[in-house]
């Protein structure tokens, strides 16, 4: 079984640059920030031991991949 990879904002943001989704940290904070009903864009949890923002990596790459099939399903053919 695959350890998990844990990354902290900055180290999230970084992968994605890696992918080619330039982001500044601004950016990424406001993806991480909960909404009214206390829920967040990207699956970010505050560590319990560190109290700093994580996010597990596949889980990263795996939302930004599901919203990449989503949006090629909505495609209208010309």
């Amino acid at each position: 079984m695959k350890q998990p990879c844990y990354l902290g904002l900055e180290d999230a943001r970084r992968v994605l640059a890696e992918m080619g989704v330039n982001l500044t940290m601004r950016q990424m904070q406001r993806a991480a920030e909960q909404d009214a009903q206390g829920r967040r864009k990207l699956p970010f949890f505050v560590d319990p031991i560190e109290h700093k923002l994580k996010i597990e990596k596949d889980d990263l790459l795996s939302a930004y991949f599901k919203r990449q099939v989503e949006a090629q399903r909505n495609l209208r053919p010309n």
